[in-house]
């Protein structure tokens, strides 16, 4: 019952991550290609908020229906992975502040760097307690 529990948990976390990166696409990319107004960049950003809200909901689901093993290492990943935005970021606001940063870096950077952590994270974590 468990493994249905997991699977069923780990679906709808998959429905709500797709519908969330839809709607921040529509937000990010309508105002450039689909729409002029700025009530349609509102209800765009309102959605996103939303899916956002859902796909918090639907982690937490997720992390509940798994073991306590995996739960501890998704657990452990999302600390290092926290961490380490913690870290970064924190270092580049300070280098740009003092003028060390020549050029501007792009925001969708730290992001991608956050998930190439968890994703390393994670499987050093199921390698270890495997």
């Amino acid at each position: 019952m468990r493994a249905l529990d997991e699977t069923k948990a780990a679906g709808w976390f998959a429905l709500w991550t797709l519908g969330w990166v839809a709607t921040l696409a529509l937000a990010k990319f309508g105002p450039q290609h689909l729409w002029e107004p700025a009530a349609a960049s509102w209800i765009a950003v309102a959605a996103n908020l939303i899916a956002g809200i859902g796909w918090i909901v639907a982690f937490t689901r997720l992390l509940r229906a798994l073991d306590e093993l995996q739960r501890k290492i998704v657990q452990e990943a999302l600390a290092i992975t926290l961490g380490v935005g913690w870290v970064i970021g924190f270092a580049y606001v300070v280098a740009d502040t003092a003028g060390l940063i020549t050029r501007d870096v792009n925001g969708a950077a730290l992001p991608v760097l956050m998930g190439i952590v968890f994703m390393v994270a994670f499987a050093a974590g199921r390698f270890q307690y495997r």
